[in-house]
This record gives structure tokens, C-alpha cells and sequence, in this order.
């Protein structure tokens, strides 16, 4: 007899695509998608994942290989993601504002056999040479390609059952994605169903709605988008946020949950007709990815109706902090306590725990650990550290302090990451472009407070002899070359760059200087 959802939910381990079978039994006409232009109801849902896990099968891509999707959010997007983890096939979610070589980097990495796309970024493709045997598929109407419906089997098509593990890959997210070598962080289906789990404490049931405004390749959207669909509610996408759209959405359709970036909630309350919106149907809204001001999150609380989560993480996994907002108001500006389950320590330099009370790096352990960076060994190797047991826990490099209450207090972070607008930004691919520069003797890339995105990436360069390149200049020519989601705000020429005594880059130096003088 088949299981109901609640019977599945109940599971140590379980399959989301199982699940949306399950829903699609129970309720078939229950809306599970949708977006501007179209919606699906968990039964043609249940359906449509059947002919692309089918279409797959047909095409020899097997258990464990993987395909990428590389398009804006859309019904399409979600199905085809779906449809493949019914096939035991990994998806790769791309950022469609990576650059044309970074892309083709991360597909051959990958090695993936299918490239879901729009007509975007077919037109940002057409410029470089894609991997052998790699077969194009459009999800919107752009043209040159074949698509979808082309490529799907035959309605009433039933892909043959498959065995999934509970560590095979579910997903590969790229935390780099544009110059260098990006590293591909897998994660295994347990991981997801670890967060599927979770989410129930939070009012992700069959009649949630759910309104995600972030890109579908981002972690940041993935742990609200498939708990949601898990839960038998619907999901409503925005290929793009604009605040008085989220707004307009979240009446229209009564949502009840939300996962913001700080950026966005900045945005969201500082519009004049904010007060004037009925958002009286929200349970629950979450955070993460960027820091999140103590005042903002004081803001949220008072004006916008129902809970607020924040959650510290990785898209690697390992430990979860929590910070239920609404119910420690005293707390806001930590980044509350370790999840249930969640093993959370701090390390010295020497990897040794350090007291309570102590600052140190932030190390976690729990059901939601990525497997490792794909085809990258010893980058996993980096991530990770164990205790005296040999448990196995993941590095975040943020370094914090646990106060007496048990919520943690980030101090700073330990890798010169850059958070802006919630996307991830690392200075050693914008610098890598910068270097190329031919005035450009030497540079570093710092992030610096943003009211609009958090963060934003900023340059100090020292300029070759007899150069004459202006700063302005400098900017153009490197945002030229960089992803829209990566480009310098600014550039400052300087004489020369502070170092330590082993030849550093003091970047904390820069930052402070650059405050110093905007103040």
C-alpha cells in the first residue's frame, strides 16, 4: 500500500521526489508551482517528473551522473530539477550571471550531460566552446535550441524505478563562479532530507505558500524551495526580486513563508507603502547568507507580521545556528543557538577547542554535511577538522564567541569573503582579473559596508611606473570581465599596499582606511 506524505515525513530518510508522488495522490489539484507566466498542480507536477526522469533514462544519463540547469527561476526550472532527482541524476544549479568561460568551466567539472537554459545565457554561451557531448535543452522560448516539450517523452511516460542512497549526490553548488577554479560542493540527499525534516517545526505544511525571491541556485533558496514543495504547499518564483512586486505576490497569493537576504529586507521596509501592506497571512520569514544587522532585524519584528529565523550555515553544511528572532529579542545580535542535533565548536589557530567564553573559528557536525567538493580532495580535506574522537566536523572560517546563554556571537570572518546582496564574492577571483590590467602593478579586493547590498567589493590598486590609467578606468576594464553579481564599486589608486612582516596583504588596513575616509 502506498505511504501517505505524513507516514514518509515521519522517516529517518526519505526522498523528496517520493514525496511529491505522495502529494500528488492525496491532493492532485493543489497548486505546486508557480510563476509569472505559468503554474502546476501536484498532480501534472507528479506527471511532468515522471517524462524528464524518463527523457533521461532514454538519453543514458545514469544514477549518479549529473546535469546543470542555468536559467532564471520559472516552473520549468522546478520541474526538470525534480524530474532529474527521480532519476537519481545530480543537478548542478548555474548562476546565469557567471561569465561564458566560467560556465563552461563548471560543466566540464561536473561533467555534466545536459545544460538546461534560457535564452539569456544561450546568448552568453554562443561565445565559447561548450564540453564534448554536453546536449542543449531551453526551458523558455529562445530560439536555436531544442526544447523542452521537444525533448520530453511522451505523456503517461514511467521512468524505470531507481535505488538512491542516502549519500548519493543530490546537488552540486558552486561557491566560486567566475574566474579561477570554482569548487563544486556536494550534497548528498540526506542532507536535504535532514532539512526537509527541520522545516516542519516551522509551519511548512500542505497549505503553506511559499514565496521564494532568490535564484534557485543558491543554497539560500534551495533549504525554503524544497521544504516547501516536501510539504505539499505551492511555491511561488520571481525570476527577479523588486520589492514592490515581493509585495504585490505576498497579498495576492496570502504567503505564508519567505527567505530574504538582509538586502532585500533592507529594501522591503524602506518603501513608503510598506505599513500599507497586508501581510497578516506570514508564519514564519527567514535570513541568511549576509550579516544581519541587530536594528534591522528590531525593524521586521515590529512591523511585519509573524516570526523571524535567521540561520548561520554553509552551504557545506556541517552546524546550524538558529536565531528565532521573535521569541529572543534581547538576542538580536547574535546569531542564535546551534540547531537541535547540531554539534557546534570553537578552534584556536592549532585546531585545539578553545574555553567557553573564548574567541575562536567556528567548526560544525551534523546530519546536513556536504560530501566534499567535487573532484577536489584536497580542497575537502581544508574544509575539514576532528575532534579527539574522529568525528568529522566542516571549518567555516568565521570566527565567534558562545556567550553564557549558548547563542553565538560572530566577531569577524577569517576568509576575506565578500557578502553582497547575499550573493558570495571572493577577492581572489576579482583580484585574478585586476592583475591582468596592464597598468596595474599590484591590488587587493575588500569588502566594504553597504547600505544597498551589505557588502560591496572594492579595489586598491598600486599602478606600474609610468602609468597613467585612471581609477575609473581601472573599474570599467575589470567589471568588463567579471560576473554582474562580482563587479567593483570602486577603485582607489594607492602607493603601495600594508604587509606584514611575511608579505600579507593587511586587508583589514584597507578597510579601515577606506572607512576613515568616507566618514
Amino acid at each position: 500500500m502506498p505511504k501517505s506524505p505524513e507516514t514518509l515525513l515521519e522517516q529517518e530518510f526519505g526522498l523528496i521526489a517520493e514525496l511529491v508522488h505522495a502529494h500528488a495522490r492525496a491532493r492532485p489539484r493543489h497548486p505546486a508551482l508557480i510563476d509569472e507566466c505559468s503554474r502546476v498542480d501536484f498532480g501534472e507536477l507528479d506527471q511532468r517528473m515522471d517524462r524528464v526522469a524518463t527523457s533521461l533514462q532514454r538519453d543514458l544519463v545514469d544514477v549518479g551522473d549529473a546535469i546543470a540547469i542555468c536559467a532564471a527561476a520559472s516552473v520549468n526550472y522546478g520541474v526538470v530539477f525534480l524530474g532529474a532527482l527521480r532519476a537519481g541524476v545530480a543537478v548542478a544549479p548555474l548562476s546565469p550571471s557567471s561569465t561564458a568561460e566560467s560556465l563552461a568551466t563548471m560543466l566540464a567539472d561536473c561533467r555534466a550531460k545536459f545544460l538546461f537554459l534560457d535564452e539569456h545565457v544561450a546568448k552568453t554561451m554562443a561565445t565559447v566552446a561548450l564540453p564534448s557531448g554536453l546536449q542543449l535543452v531551453r526551458l523558455d522560448h529562445s530560439p536555436g535550441v531544442r526544447s523542452l516539450e521537444a525533448w520530453l517523452a511522451p505523456a503517461g511516460s514511467v521512468p524505470v524505478p531507481v535505488t538512491i542512497e542516502p549519500d548519493a549526490a543530490f546537488n552540486i553548488i558552486y561557491s566560486s563562479g567566475t574566474t579561477g577554479t570554482p569548487k563544486g560542493i556536494v550534497q548528498p540527499h540526506s542532507m536535504r532530507w535532514a532539512h526537509v525534516r527541520r522545516a516542519r517545526n516551522f509551519g511548512y505544511d500542505n497549505e503553506a505558500v511559499t514565496l521564494c525571491s532568490t535564484p534557485l541556485y543558491s543554497n539560500t533558496t534551495l533549504v525554503s524551495f524544497f521544504p516547501a514543495i516536501a510539504g505539499g504547499g505551492t511555491v511561488v518564483l520571481m525570476p527577479k526580486f523588486e520589492a514592490g512586486k515581493f509585495l504585490e505576490l505576498s497579498q495576492r497569493y496570502r504567503v505564508t513563508h519567505a527567505m530574504l537576504v538582509p538586502v532585500q529586507y533592507q529594501r522591503l521596509m524602506d518603501r513608503e507603502d510598506f505599513d500599507r501592506c497586508d501581510l497578516s497571512s506570514y508564519r514564519m520569514k527567514f535570513c541568511t547568507s549576509a550579516p544581519f544587522s541587530a536594528a534591522l532585524k528590531a525593524d521586521i519584528l515590529r512591523r511585519w507580521p509573524g516570526g523571524l529565523i535567521e540561520y548561520y550555515g554553509m552551504t557545506e553544511g556541517g552546524g546550524t545556528c538558529m536565531l528565532l528572532a521573535h521569541q529572543f529579542p534581547d538576542k538580536l545580535h547574535t546569531v542564535g543557538q546551534p540547531v537541535t542535533g547540531h554539534d557546534i565548536r570553537l578552534i584556536d589557530e592549532q585546531g585545539r577547542p578553545v574555553p567557553v567564553g573564548s574567541i575562536g573559528e567556528v567548526v560544525g557536525r551534523s546530519a546536513a554535511m556536504m560530501k566534499g567538493y567535487f573532484n577536489q580532495p584536497d580542497k575537502t580535506a581544508e574544509a575539514e577538522w576532528y575532534d579527539a574522537e574522529g568525528k568529522r566536523f566542516i571549518r567555516t572560517g568565521d570566527v565567534g564567541r558562545f556567550d553564557a546563554d549558548g547563542f553565538l556571537t560572530l566577531m569577524d570572518r577569517r576568509k576575506d569573503m565578500i557578502i553582497s546582496g547575499g550573493f558570495n564574492i571572493y577577492p581572489s577571483d576579482l583580484e585574478a582579473v585586476l592583475f591582468q590590467h596592464p597598468a596595474v602593478r599590484d591590488g587587493a579586493v575588500v569588502g566594504v559596508p553597504s547600505r544597498e547590498w551589505g557588502e560591496t567589493p572594492i579595489a586598491f590598486v598600486v599602478l606600474r611606473p609610468g602609468a597613467t590609467a585612471s581609477a575609473d578606468d581601472i573599474k570599467q576594464w575589470t567589471n568588463s570581465r567579471l560576473g554582474k553579481t562580482q563587479r567593483l564599486s570602486a577603485v582607489e589608486l594607492t602607493t603601495e599596499l600594508p604587509r606584514n612582516s611575511i608579505g600579507k596583504v593587511l586587508k583589514r588596513e584597507l578597510r579601515d582606511r577606506y572607512a576613515q575616509a568616507s566618514s
